[in-house]
């Protein structure tokens, strides 16, 4: 799947330069041969990036796994991740794993959630009898990652902040609706590959309960003013960042755990992963940045236009699909154009609510996929790309449809 689909990236992307360059545009082949360099150039700096991150993270927590911390989530999560992954054991350490990728992912905390997510997916690893292919369990839990588990898009409000909205926090529910739409497709997904029996006592009851769960949540903070919403996003980040830490540091020190080897031993699994990740973002990123340049992104822009048009729909949308197409490649760009839509309809307006709902309910996929996958030198992906890029599909429909709904 992966040799497929970036062989189709380099296709697609010759083929709609080959295009500009007859309608007129000489200069798309020297972009795109720029793109190149500069994606093997921000390939690195992301490398370094995760270099100091992934260190500090897999250091904090190696000492929680020695102190136990890890096997206790595990044998809480063990009922659930028995039926949705019934390859990997009861009590092994990647469940716990799992369980804190997870967690920091709702709260927005992506600086410990990707080591956290690196480690767990390294852990799987060591169950999968085809090291070169994706495993069921790790297909799963990338595809989750990779359907936008945040529940609090806090950058996402500081950035209509900046752009002069007068709430800030106005798409906290449609984003919160859009992303469990992308995050259930996605794991409907995979459990039909995968032939997983969601209907399970088991299963229904944990769904329900994350659903209540979130209804409760977000049926709170709807109540509240946007001031009071950004300031509690602010402390429950930043105290759920500090309070993981001296969590893992009290339980090890209560368990005589030698913190200050353990954090060596475990910063030092960090410097190797950070390493093995470079060829792999290199070739992704790369791809895509060619894909960016050559313009067939913007020729897909014009066909869903002109489709919509003939169809005789509300165009509106359109407006703000930029950020939804480049989602997928890059976060930055996504960012980017997000901020255009804001700059040029309006911070309040239709199109720049859109594009703000649909960048806080989708991924970057091909990165996640990159990164994730690249870590432990997995090629094969089998029907993680079809099941992530579904899951993204919904979360950008579902945007659509809720936007209208919210915002006519």
């Amino acid at each position: 799947m992966l040799n497929r689909l970036w062989l189709a990236f380099f296709v697609a992307a010759s083929g709609a330069a080959l295009a500009r360059w007859l309608g007129g545009e000489p200069r798309v082949f020297a972009a795109m041969v720029a793109a190149l360099f500069d994606m093997a150039r921000l390939s690195v700096e992301i490398m370094v990036l995760l270099f100091g991150t992934l260190t500090l993270w897999l250091g904090f927590l190696r000492i929680a796994e020695q102190a136990g911390l890890v096997e206790r989530l595990a044998g809480l999560l063990g009922p659930l991740f028995a039926r949705l992954m019934p390859e990997v054991p009861r009590g092994h350490p990647a469940i716990g794993l799992i369980t804190l990728n997870f967690a920091a992912n709702g709260l927005g905390l992506d600086n410990a959630a990707t080591p956290i997510g690196l480690r767990a997916m390294r852990e799987l690893q060591t169950l999968n009898p085809t090291p070169d292919a994706a495993s069921n369990a790790q297909i799963l839990f990338l595809v989750l990652n990779a359907s936008s588990l945040t529940v609090l898009p806090v950058t996402l409000f500081m950035y209509r902040a900046q752009q002069g909205a007068a709430d800030p926090t106005l798409v906290f529910l449609p984003i919160l609706l859009a992303t469990c739409a992308s995050t259930l497709t996605g794991l409907l997904a995979v459990a039909c590959c995968q032939r997983l029996r969601l209907h399970d006592p088991v299963v229904l009851l944990w769904l329900c309960g994350a659903a209540l769960v979130l209804g409760g949540f977000g049926a709170l903070l709807a109540g509240l003013s946007s001031v009071a919403i950004n300031a509690l996003s602010s402390l429950l980040g930043n105290l759920a960042l500090f309070g993981i830490i001296m969590a893992f540091l009290v339980a090890g020190a209560w368990k005589k755990v030698p913190l200050y080897e353990s954090f060596i031993d475990g910063a030092r699994q960090g410097f190797d992963i950070a390493r093995d990740l470079l060829p792999y973002l290199v070739a992704m990123l790369c791809a895509v940045g060619v894909l960016r340049a050559s313009g067939a992104l913007d020729f897909l822009l014009d066909g869903i236009r002109w489709l919509a048009h003939a169809a005789g729909l509300d165009t509106r949308f359109v407006d703000a699909l930029p950020t939804a197409l480049v989602k997928p490649f890059s976060g930055s760009a996504a960012r980017a154009m997000m901020l255009d839509t804001m700059s040029h309809f309006g911070v309040d307006s239709f199109p720049a609510l859109l594009a703000a709902t649909m960048q806080g309910s989708t991924e970057t996929t091909f990165y996640v996929l990159a990164v994730y996958f690249g870590a432990v030198g997995i090629r094969r992906a089998r029907h993680a790309v079809g099941c992530a890029l579904l899951a993204d599909l919904a979360g950008v429909l579902a945007s659509i449809g809720v936007c209208y709904w919210f915002f006519g």
